[in-house]
């Protein structure tokens, strides 16, 4: 095989790993209510599973977790939301910097890097700095940053806590938003839709869902009454 062919194998290699990445990503943000509703039915497996869709979602280039982090919060709390968030975000990491090693021979780092902001090529390619200020960057600045490190073959830990010192903040914050949110509006349905419909079936003697008065059978010491 030529070096030529090896190239381009590498190359649709790539694209392959990254489109697949993708692909699975937008199925899981696309599919959030059915994915809310499997975890809440998985009983003591929903954390174990939250964490690894949380961190198959990071993982992927170009991917969103602001939904899921969210979620995360109001299924299982501002707390347990958090840490689920954060286990995910290293698994993520490592899942991620794993496969820019892969697809690193399709980025062009000094092409990319040339499109940063003038403020984020102040730092030295490949540096701390540099890999947490281009994760600030919406949209791209994650993915960029895991693949400028996998194509500096920078130490895997640098890449885990740059993208944690990024993320894990943020996803806590929508963690807690999100549990807040889902009380505010649990509060809101109580008091604006089910305390009303349950004062006027009680004004008008309506209790559906209710079991009838008990009977009780006559005993000796309440004989029934004869005519």
């Amino acid at each position: 095989m030529s070096s030529r062919t090896a190239r381009w194998l590498r190359r649709l290699e790539a694209v392959g790993i990254l489109v697949a990445s993708f692909a699975l990503a937008a199925f899981v943000v696309s599919h959030r209510p059915w994915v809310e509703q499997a975890l809440i039915q998985l009983g003591p497996f929903a954390m174990p599973l939250a964490v690894i869709v949380f961190a198959v979602v990071a993982s992927a280039p170009f991917s969103v977790t602001d939904a899921l982090a969210i979620m995360n919060g109001v299924l299982f709390g501002p707390v347990w939301g958090s840490v689920i968030n954060a286990i995910g975000l290293v698994l993520a990491a490592i899942i991620g910097y794993i496969v820019a090693l892969r697809t690193s021979a399709a980025f062009d780092v000094k092409q990319k890097v040339e499109r940063l902001p003038p403020w984020a090529r102040h730092f030295k390619i490949g540096s701390p700095m540099f890999l947490i200020v281009v994760r600030i960057i919406p949209g791209l600045g994650g993915t960029i940053a895991t693949q400028t490190a996998a194509a500096l073959r920078v130490p895997i830990f640098r890449q885990i806590y740059t993208m944690c010192a990024v993320a894990i903040p943020i996803c806590t914050v929508l963690a807690i938003f999100g549990n807040a949110a889902s009380a505010y509006a649990d509060d809101m349905y109580e008091r604006h839709v089910v305390g009303p419909v349950h004062r006027t079936m009680e004004k008008h003697h309506i209790h559906f869902g209710r079991s009838p008065r008990p009977i009780h059978a006559p005993s000796e010491t309440n004989p029934p009454v004869t005519p």
